[in-house]
């Protein structure tokens, strides 16, 4: 599925403030931690916990978000479907890596190991 320039410029324009909380319940409501979930976040993108608080607080955008981040060079290991996409055929690449965050976030609620997360 091809996503519209529409859609991508709404994922860009999306703060990750407001979606941060939707991730926690997320994780909570299936028995994990918030403390894992950050975890996750900074194996994807190098933000320790400290600059993701940042992150919300600046109520900084997604596009902002993922242009300081350092993706690990595993991201591209992320495959599979998310949101009704097929991860690896999309082409924009700041809606793929907003993908690729979605996608953990949904491994981890779903019981997979920290360790598989991460594509060890």
């Amino acid at each position: 599925m091809k996503t519209t320039k529409e859609h991508n410029e709404k994922i860009a324009r999306m703060t990750f403030a407001s979606v941060y909380p939707h991730y926690v319940a997320k994780v909570l409501r299936k028995g994990r931690t918030e403390l894992e979930l950050l975890q996750v976040i900074k194996w994807l993108t190098g933000f320790d916990n400290e600059a993701v608080q940042n992150a919300i607080d600046e109520k900084i955008t997604f596009e902002t978000f993922f242009e300081r981040a350092q993706l690990n060079n595993k991201a591209e290991l992320i495959k599979g479907n998310i949101c009704g996409y097929k991860i690896e055929e999309i082409e924009n690449a700041l809606t793929r890596k907003v993908r690729y965050l979605d996608k953990i976030v949904d491994e981890l609620a779903k019981g997979k190991t920290i360790d598989k997360i991460m594509r060890h």
